[in-house]
């Protein structure tokens, strides 16, 4: 990483904003819903945490307030839209590699483990 601040591990909400951002500015209830989705229903993020975790997100550089409106007409003018940053992208990408390894430990370890395990059933 580029910059000298260490973001990762980040906490889960964190982790799961910038995974929304990453594609394209969002709303906070376009963002709340993003996350519903990529967790498949297991994380359902309130506007407390959303708000809170943004917040946090705002002053350590990882987003910023876009100006970008999808559709004016349409758009509540009070939705503040927000965007992933350079160094958002930066943590996002130290913690996805950080997870990368994990999984990678993990499927060695397993695959050692049942390498030298008995076959089920035996003693």
């Amino acid at each position: 990483m580029s910059n000298s601040k260490v973001y990762t591990p980040l906490t889960p909400a964190v982790l799961y904003i910038l995974m929304a951002l990453s594609d394209s500015e969002k709303h906070g209830y376009a963002i709340m819903k993003q996350v519903e989705s990529d967790s498949e229903g297991k994380i359902s993020m309130g506007p407390g945490t959303l708000y809170g975790s943004l917040k946090r997100m705002l002053e350590a550089g990882l987003v910023a307030e876009s100006n970008k409106k999808i559709d004016p007409d349409m758009d509540d003018q009070r939705r503040i839209y927000y965007k992933i940053t350079g160094a958002g992208k930066e943590a996002l990408g130290a913690e996805l590699e950080r997870y990368r390894h994990i999984v990678s430990l993990a499927n060695k370890r397993h695959a050692h483990q049942s390498a030298n395990s008995a076959p089920y059933g035996t003693l």
